[in-house]
């Protein structure tokens, strides 16, 4: 995607082909920041610091975790440990682990002489295919919001919900729920986007903001409790939201809010649909809203908020409760499937359900 005027992705190799570049998500929006990783450890700090996020950017900055972690230490042993700790960084994104698996999968062919070579060509390959997957994507939820917009017989413009950010930023490139969009807006047709905020971290104002008006498109930012008023007075058309984890059976796991929204979309026969591509199905887990492991972060990003003083300019984090305030803080959610109208892959829209998935990956049964 374009900032200022200049591609970017969220992860590149640096000219010298060793370290990682990243974009540092926890200065977004107030400041653009490119940040290197040089070491496995690095990378285990990007992860778990959130420097990314979103499940498929999760996967990436893994692979080229492993890339980095081979660079020092290039034995069995080793490179078990440097798994195990990359794996650990954060329990919900499945991506994570199937970055992970991919790679020591093929490493495990081939003698550690060769193992480094090929680890980093297979992480520059998971990127690149990436890419694609999410552009793919893109292409099959256009083609839902140009059935709406013809449905509205071409007047006014398409409405869409969205929370937290699944966009270029939460992947290589494109995004998943933010990709239809893109497209869309490609297309000619009209869209604006309510962007939640997304309590603690604010990943709707900080980033998803940011994403669509350097991609001039037209949005709204809105608190997290304004989703169910502005269904219930027609002011949405559809609701696209991401996932980190989806279930065998439908259910999506995505940030703490979105079953709300689910529920709200429900209640007023609004489409609810969640974009993902296939690495983000965990097809070991049956039952979603029983089974997935769901993140418990710091009490401290509930307690704090970050931002830019008005007054000084200066970017510092605001305590927003009486001091000794306890706080519980569940990253993410489950939306069970019956309250999603269909999950947008890059190989078609399906139904949220076991024969709907593996009508799409039939090599899965």
């Amino acid at each position: 995607m374009l900032v200022n005027g200049q591609s970017f992705r969220s992860i590149w190799l640096d000219t010298e082909g060793v370290t990682v570049n990243i974009i540092d998500q926890t200065r977004l929006p107030h400041e653009f920041v490119v940040h290197s990783l040089a070491t496995v450890e690095d990378a285990i700090i990007a992860i778990t610091d959130m420097q990314v996020r979103g499940a498929p950017l999760i996967g990436a900055t893994a692979a080229y975790g492993i890339c980095l972690g081979l660079r020092e230490q290039c034995t069995q042993n080793q490179l078990e440990q440097i798994s195990r700790r990359l794996v650990s960084c954060r329990p919900t994104a499945i991506n994570l682990q199937w970055a992970v698996e991919r790679l020591n999968t093929l490493l495990d062919k081939h003698s550690p002489k060769d193992w480094l070579e090929l680890a980093y060509k297979e992480a520059a390959f998971l990127c690149e295919e990436d890419c694609e997957v999410n552009e793919a994507i893109g292409d099959h939820g256009a083609a839902i919001i140009a059935r709406l917009w013809e449905e509205k017989q071409q007047k006014g413009r398409v409405d869409i919900l969205t929370h937290c950010n699944a966009g270029w930023l939460a992947t290589v490139d494109w995004g998943t729920a933010l990709a239809p969009v893109y497209k869309a807006a490609q297309a000619g047709i009209p869209v604006h986007v309510w962007v939640d905020e997304t309590r603690p971290r604010n990943q709707g104002a900080h980033l998803t903001a940011w994403e669509l008006k350097a991609a001039g498109i037209d949005h709204h930012l809105v608190v997290d409790n304004a989703g169910g008023h502005l269904m219930q007075n027609g002011m949405v058309d559809l609701c696209i939201v991401g996932t980190d984890r989806t279930a065998a059976n439908g259910d999506v796991c995505n940030k703490i809010g979105t079953y709300l929204k689910a529920l709200a979309a429900a209640d007023n026969t609004i489409p609810f649909y969640v974009a993902l591509p296939g690495s983000t199905i965990d097809w070991s887990t049956g039952n979603g809203v029983k089974n997935i492991p769901i993140e418990e972060r710091d009490a401290e990003e509930v307690l704090f908020v970050q931002g830019r003083s008005a007054t000084t300019g200066i970017i510092d984090r605001v305590e927003i409760a009486q001091q000794g305030t306890r706080a519980y803080n569940p990253a993410f959610d489950v939306t069970p499937a019956h309250l999603v109208t269909g999950l947008i892959t890059e190989r078609g829209v399906a139904e949220a359900t076991r024969e709907g998935l593996l009508s799409l990956y039939p090599e899965k049964k």
